[in-house]
């Protein structure tokens, strides 16, 4: 597809600026990072501090306010996908849930982001934060790189920093609105201006809907299962207090309401397959179908609001600034455990164990008898009965998680956090030396909970607990009540040597100092006689605190080869904290895991922090209309922190890992090309060669490949804006990005033992052990490559475009979650095909 695609895109784009280059008008169309926009130098805060791009001494790539408004750039996921080297993963699971991949170190689900947001200088500190609308844009800033030291918690990867519209001296203004398919309605504008003097104000709004790319059939095909509706709505207004002092107050909500786990189930048990191919199925071939009886829903509601004080002492200038944030997110959604007979068990024991168990056994019975041949994705099939069919070979189902009957029962579950972080800062004005010294403190307040109720056709109570005897009784419960205060301090110094050589040196000190309450009730599981908190089976759930504390270095060196050239290195450490697991967790997976299987996976209830170590050089410089970056890069990450989905008969378990030692090695490659003025042709390349060194959470991983890392990123594309009118522009750009093969766990290429193993010997089956075993060589996304455009016009006060996102429709899994123990994978598709019209008008 790339040999047919990118000759025809720049065929077209050629074309059109030979026949109009008599008239073209410079423009700024490079995706990635240029040094200048026409004549004008790019100017940035990388290192909070403007100065020009091209002095700055790290990786970074830059959107302009131009690019912005060209591209209808709003959230992380459309800068992201033109970004070499940095991927995302985001609205798979809920859409609070969003993990950026940079250079092989990944955000990590119920842990920390390892991605800074910046936004107008202040912090975000809610990792649920990451993909939302964060107002009108004026620049985005993607830097590479540990940037702890600069730019503080959960930096370790690199960092977002945004800038958004300030008030200006006269009333000014936008609104954007577009309709695509899918019904999908998008809508944006903002108003900003002066109040009074020295007092002036900005208000923003944002709105979208669709129905999304996937129906339910067994819900009458109703587009329940990506189907989306969010707005927002932020307010800001800024204060001069004087000639040398400024006050900048923002307020935000917002409000989203959609569906969840958006997934499908994939099985990799090659001896199962000569009964049914399916049984082993590559995650790129699979076809996506849905058809579970409970309809997911997703809710988040926001509320930020911030404060910062900036004032010039003349030599010096302090900013301060304070944070209140407050993100809750909840989700319902049909559960994942009716292959392990879970809500049968009052059939499958002698003595029924209550009244509850016995009505959602009967409840589980006869909606399998009743859907008996509906069909689901193979291999499933549902018999007469609900019992395995390795126990029950002619008349038993096999069942995929979120079946159409209530036998895989239904969850519910909750992230509520609720943060206040300040910061103080002093920095140098104008002098021979730049330099800075600050202090940050942080609280988080966060409640995790995860239940699994039983399924008696009377849908979610939308509490965690349930009572014995209710509509959906709780039959697993997972609740815990996390808080955490941050402590630290920071500086750094940068001096020019010479007229070509600048040094800089920058330190943070961090100290987080956490703890956990388990707020599960001491009760039994209605369902299956055991403690409702399957860690509670090994003694009562104490409260657990540990403090994690990391100094931060960073050396930076910037030298001037030629005057258009800089070379440049960088060394820094990176440091996420570490934190606790669900009470329990290790217990849980040593007794149905270890014990049952002989497996040697190592969980414990506190994982480590992650510490990595990374080196940069680089190459930045430009040649006429040429730009370009060069940049090679290596990183050991210490105890890197990774996300790991157990199912079984205990239900199911969400924990974080560590995996001892990871080493990353990658190259880099920018350039834009200004062919004659208004017609741009840009690219870049991403390469990363990751290797797991050390691994005791999985010993026999050694030798594989970062998690949810790809093996490179290639990014192409051609922009022409030609004058057409006097008073108004044509703009044609086309956008290809290709991402290489990925895995998604630290088991890739390799057979494992699965819960099938360890039942297969005293099923009715009798087949011996190593049958169940699965080859998870079929869990890898392979490349795929997608291609978006956008042709129309424009002029100053308006605009009128027909856009296509992924104009192919290609087909690929967003995301892969492989259940090691389960034998299969959970997972989601990628965006499909969006075309649509978009209009606009400035004031």
């Amino acid at each position: 597809m790339f040999n047919r695609i990118a000759p025809t895109l720049l065929a077209a784009t050629a074309g059109m600026a030979i026949a109009t280059s008599a008239q073209a008008q410079t423009t700024g169309g490079g995706a990635g990072a240029s040094s200048s926009t026409g004549n004008a130098p790019i100017i940035v805060t990388a290192r909070r501090q403007d100065e020009a791009l091209s002095d700055v001494p790290a990786s970074i790539t830059v959107f302009t306010e131009d690019q912005l408004q060209t591209q209808n750039i709003r959230r992380a996921e459309d800068f992201i996908g033109l970004t070499p080297g940095v991927t995302i993963v985001t609205n798979t699971a809920e859409a609070g849930d969003s993990q950026i991949n940079i250079r092989g170190i990944n955000g990590t689900r119920d842990a920390e982001s390892s991605v800074a947001l910046v936004v107008d200088g202040i912090l975000r500190t809610n990792t649920a934060a990451l993909n939302q609308d964060q107002g009108t844009l004026r620049q985005v800033e993607i830097l590479k790189g540990p940037q702890g030291a600069l730019y503080g918690r959960n930096a370790a990867a690199g960092a977002i920093v945004i800038t958004t519209v300030r008030p200006s001296d006269v009333l000014e203004g936008s609104v954007r609105g577009s309709y695509g398919s899918q019904d999908t309605w998008e809508a944006n504008g903002y108003i900003a201006g002066p109040l009074t003097d020295g007092l002036g104000f900005v208000l923003s709004a944002d709105y979208r809907s669709t129905d999304g790319f996937f129906e339910n059939i067994f819900l009458n095909n109703r587009n329940v299962v990506d189907d989306q509706e969010v707005w927002n709505v932020n307010g800001r207004l800024i204060a001069e207090l004087g000639p040398d002092t400024e006050l900048d107050f923002k307020i935000r909500y917002g409000e989203l309401r959609g569906a969840s786990i958006n997934f499908n189930a994939a099985f990799h048990l090659p001896n199962f397959a000569g009964a049914n191919p399916a049984f082993f199925a590559d995650v790129d071939d699979h076809e996506y179908r849905y058809y579970s009886n409970i309809r997911p829903t997703n809710s988040q509601d926001t509320l930020e609001a911030s404060i910062k004080l900036e004032h010039d002492f003349g030599n010096m200038q302090l900013t301060a600034w304070a944070l209140y944030s407050n993100i809750e997110n909840a989700l319902t959604a049909d559960g994942t455990s009716a292959d392990f007979a879970r809500y049968i068990s009052a059939a499958l024991s002698p003595v029924p164990i209550s009244a509850t168990s016995t009505a959602v056994s009967d409840a589980c019975f006869a909606s399998t008898a009743a859907l008996t041949g509906f069909p689901v994705n193979q291999p499933g099939f549902i018999g007469q009965v609900p019992i395995p069919f390795i126990f029950a070979p002619a008349t038993g189902s096999t069942f995929g998680p979120y079946s159409p009957t209530t036998c895989d029962g239904t969850q519910y579950q909750i992230r509520d956090q609720e943060d206040f972080s300040v910061e103080v800062r002093l920095s140098s004005s104008d002098g021979p030396v730049d330099w800075q010294l600050g202090a940050y403190y942080l609280h988080i307040d966060r409640q995790v909970g995860v239940s699994l109720g039983a399924d008696l056709g009377q849908g979610i109570t939308r509490q965690l607990f349930n009572a014995p005897g209710s509509a959906n009784p709780t039959s697993q419960l997972f609740h815990d009540d996390f808080s955490t205060d941050v402590f630290a301090a920071f500086g750094s110094v940068e001096a020019e040597v010479t007229s070509r050589l600048t040094l800089g040196a920058a330190v943070r000190y961090d100290v987080e100092e956490r703890s956990v309450e388990n707020l599960v009730p001491n009760v039994l599981d209605p369902i299956t006689g055991g403690p409702i908190n399957p860690g509670q089976a090994f003694g009562p759930i104490q409260p657990q605190d540990a403090s994690f504390d990391q100094i931060q270095p960073r050396l930076s060196l910037n030298y001037a080869l030629t005057d258009e050239i800089n070379f440049y290195a960088t060394w820094g450490i990176g440091f996420k904290s570490g934190g606790f697991n669900n009470q329990g967790s290790a217990a849980i997976v040593d007794q149905n895991f270890n014990q049952f299987l002989g497996t040697n996976i190592l969980i414990q209830d506190q994982f480590n922090r992650e510490r990595s170590s990374a080196f940069e050089v680089g190459l930045r410089g430009s040649s006429g209309p040429w730009t370009f970056d060069l940049a090679g890069y290596y990183t050991e990450i210490d105890d890197m922190q990774f996300f790991e989905f157990f199912v079984g008969p205990f239900g199911l378990l969400r924990v974080v890992s560590n995996i001892d030692e990871v080493e990353v090695l990658g190259l880099e490659f920018n350039t834009n090309v200004e062919i004659v003025p208004g017609w741009d042709v840009f690219g870049s390349f991403n390469w990363t060669d990751s290797e797991i060194k050390a691994n005791s959470s999985r010993p026999n991983t050694v030798g594989n490949e970062s998690p949810y890392t790809p093996d490179y990123t290639i990014n192409i594309g051609s922009q022409v804006v030609a004058p057409i009118h006097r008073d108004f522009d044509l703009l044609v750009r086309g956008d290809y990005r290709i991402v290489g093969p990925t895995w998604f766990h630290t088991v890739q290429d390799q057979v494992t033992p699965t819960l099938f193993s360890g039942l297969l010997p005293g099923s009715a089956l009798m087949l011996p052990a190593f049958v169940g075993d699965a080859d998870y060589s079929a869990a890898q996304r392979n490349s795929y490559s997608v291609f978006n455009f956008r042709a129309g016009f424009q002029s100053d006060r308006w605009s009128l475009m027909f856009f296509a996102e992924n104009l192919f429709d290609e087909e690929y899994p967003a995301e892969v979650i492989p259940a090691i123990e389960f034998g299969g994978s959970f997972i989601s598709p990628g965006p499909r095909r969006i075309i649509g019209v978009e209009a606009g008008f400035n004031f």
